[in-house]
């Protein structure tokens, strides 16, 4: 044989097996749609994020996914092995060589929305307690994560796939939220105080387990902070993006996950975060040590934040627990707070006090601005500001009222959320969410002026 025919042959090969791949995809639902949705606005890495169409205000989108019985096998499977119980079955847990560290594998699923499909999407389950213990339930309305590209490597028709501009998601089942509502408006009060938060939208899903489509509730659509948000909201997405899961007392290099970057081995930033802010200095020159504080940390941000999170209590977080934030080190604003996971906000469950009296030193970024009188000194300037200018009963009355009235004929109206597809113990308690969120900003607003005289 020669050269030009074993040339010919090889082409011939690779034409097949391309063809192959491509009905792979195509074929996936059954519904031989092929390629044929795939467009530069919907599917494309070239598409502009499309921010109107994916998180939109006004309205409640529909999202469908669709997995094989052998995908929901897969995830069981997985989810022994991390979390130590079979799904719908008590116990487990940490110990006993389960591995709570490990994040969930991917299965490839289908995606459709408003009559367009997205292929080999990658799914995964997210979460530690709030999963955790969903799953043990036996709830199909578990929270988890589409990564549009993550299978491109196995099926490369789909190379660079995007949902209108958008890589990834998170989506949140509102877990200990009766109101559905909490991730979604404290994000709004977070951006309406001047805090970058992730923009969010409420979707109906469907999902198939591979017996059907069940009706799953309403979720929260969250964009991940490193995917368009940065620039979005900053302008820029080339610095360092964090999601740490450390108190800050020293620096450990394991409780600095990069969520960009990756392939750069390089936590200087972080690393000098850490050492400025521990500096014994700080007792003997105050004034230098945050000169040096804030060369590396937008301390200021900092302070806004917590000012916000501490009036409208926002308990699963720094100063209670070491996560639910990211950091990211903007090129002119520094190393920069960015909050996350927000589905237990605005409840009563302070863990930290409205004049920081008894944080522990064991959280010393908190700690050390309750200490520092010119910090302090902002901090109660930021408490009165958003207090008085965003957190008013009109303002989040409007915002609480808004938000319910648009998930309602999802949640208990034309359409209902039931077990074991919901995380709501019955629709009363949906009903009754809103008065409680009303009074929490009344109390929080009489606390502010309690503290303030």
């Amino acid at each position: 044989m020669n050269i030009l025919k074993v040339l010919a042959l090889f082409i011939l090969l690779t034409i097949a097996f391309a063809c192959k791949d491509k009905e792979i995809v195509a074929t996936d639902d059954g519904s031989g749609a092929g390629l044929a949705d795939w467009t530069t606005e919907t599917h494309s890495k070239d598409g502009v994020p499309n921010y109107d169409i994916v998180f939109p205000q006004n309205q409640v989108n529909t999202l469908e996914i669709r997995m094989k019985t052998t995908d929901w096998s897969a995830i069981r499977t997985d989810m022994k092995a991390l979390k130590g119980s079979d799904f719908g079955v008590a116990g487990g847990g940490a110990g006993g060589g389960v591995n709570t560290s490990d994040e969930p594998n991917y299965v490839a699923v289908s995606m459709k929305f408003n009559g367009k499909e997205w292929y080999k999407v990658g799914f995964r389950l997210k979460g530690n307690s709030s999963l955790s213990s969903i799953w043990r339930a036996g709830i199909y309305k578990l929270p988890f994560r589409l990564k549009m590209d993550e299978f491109e490597d196995q099926y490369p028709e789909i190379n660079d796939q995007r949902f209108y501009g958008f890589k990834e998601f998170s989506l949140s089942p509102a877990f200990k939220d009766n109101s559905l509502i909490r991730e979604k408006v404290t994000a709004d009060i977070f951006r309406m105080a001047g805090i970058p938060a992730a923009q969010t939208s409420f979707y109906k899903i469907y999902i198939d387990f591979g017996d059907g489509l069940k009706y799953c509730g309403v979720y929260t659509l969250l964009e991940t902070i490193e995917d368009e948000m940065l620039k979005s909201q900053f302008g820029e997405k080339k610095g360092n993006v964090y999601k740490p899961e450390s108190t800050f007392q020293s620096f450990s290099q394991s409780q600095f996950e990069k969520k960009n970057n990756e392939d750069v081995a390089d936590w200087s930033d972080a690393k000098a975060f850490i050492t400025a802010l521990n500096d014994p200095i700080r007792t003997t020159n105050a004034s230098l040590w945050r000169e040096n504080l804030e060369k590396i940390f937008n301390i200021d941000h900092f302070i806004k934040w917590l000012a916000v999170n501490t009036t409208m209590v926002n308990w699963d977080t720094y100063g209670a627990m070491a996560h639910n934030h990211y950091l990211y080190n903007h090129s002119a604003k520094k190393l920069t707070w960015i909050p996350w996971d927000n589905n237990e906000a605005l409840t009563s469950n302070a863990r930290v006090q409205l004049s920081l009296a008894g944080v522990a030193g064991s959280w010393p970024l908190i700690r050390y601005v309750a200490d520092d009188a010119v910090y302090y000194a902002k901090y109660k300037t930021y408490v009165k500001e958003f207090n008085n200018t965003v957190f008013t009963t009109a303002k989040m009355n409007e915002l609480f009222d808004k938000n319910t009235t648009l998930i309602s004929p999802f949640v208990n109206g034309t359409e209902k959320e039931q077990t074991p597809y919901s995380n709501l113990a019955n629709l009363s308690n949906f009903t009754s969410a809103l008065p409680v969120l009303k009074q929490q900003v009344v109390s929080r607003n009489q606390a502010v002026t309690d503290f303030l005289k």
